[in-house]
């Protein structure tokens, strides 16, 4: 089955305005995304965004653009405004992709994507990859995913949950040896119908208080199937620190 990527990018990002268009390499971010998506093989690409400077820089190296609102406190509220704007069937797969993922391997795309193709009554897919260090685990940039049985989400939170009684006790704290500790990573594919419902919702209080949009959709009870990934997904920019990073690697590769 085919699936759209659709990149949320907003200009405003309150840890790091202007993200969407930062320089690496001599490209703004989200140039770098956008490629990597087409790599997958996605039927369509489509870039969200509330910015006029974002879109123009878009449109500059020849990805489509679709203006939303100034309001949404979510790249799936975003999301859902293009569903609705470009009329997509509620079975099409949407692939969110975040603009500040300027490293995440195409396979990784398509892996989510098709997870959910072949789950024919999820609505929701996402992945996640080992934590092999405890600083992450203690890190509230790290969100961590805890899954039942069948790799469905329980949680997701930027604790380090679970919290190991005897080892996190120790100083310095090390991780069990009996749990395997997931990060994670922030890309989803949903049945674009699905993305109509969840914007209807209220937002939770578990959503507010640990700013993650996920735990809306647990809250009201819905299923996340949560998928190992196939591979490293690379690093995603959240802060300053992330981007003199991602500019170090990328300009290494070069």
């Amino acid at each position: 089955m085919g699936f759209v990527v659709i990149i949320p990018a907003r200009y405003e990002s309150s840890r790091l305005c202007g993200k969407p268009l930062m320089d690496i390499c001599g490209k703004p971010m989200i140039q770098w995304t956008w490629q990597q998506a087409k790599l997958s093989g996605a039927e369509r690409i489509i870039i969200a965004t509330e910015s006029e400077a974002v879109k123009q820089a878009c449109e500059a190296f020849g990805a489509e653009v679709c203006m939303t609102s100034m309001s949404h406190q979510s790249g799936t509220e975003r999301i859902a405004e293009v569903v609705e704007k470009l009329g997509f069937f509620d079975d099409d797969i949407i692939v969110n992709v975040q603009g500040d993922e300027p490293m995440l391997p195409p396979e990784l795309i398509v892996q989510v994507a098709d997870g959910l193709s072949t789950h024919e009554s999820v609505q929701m897919a996402t992945l996640c990859e080992p934590i092999d260090d405890v600083e992450t685990v203690f890190d509230p940039h790290a969100v961590k995913v805890i899954r039942n049985q069948k790799n469905f989400a329980l949680n997701f939170t930027r604790a380090p949950m679970p919290w190991s009684r005897d080892t996190f006790s120790n100083e310095p704290p090390t991780l069990p040896e009996n749990w395997d500790y997931k990060r994670h990573i922030g890309l989803y594919a949903y049945r674009a119908g699905f993305v109509k419902r969840y914007v209807a919702w209220p937002e939770c209080a578990l959503e507010h208080v640990e700013r993650l949009e996920q735990l809306r959709v647990l809250w009201h009870g819905e299923s996340i199937l949560v998928l190992d990934a196939l591979c490293d997904a690379g690093i995603g920019v959240d802060t300053q620190k992330d981007l003199d990073k991602v500019r170090r690697l990328m300009s290494e590769k070069a």
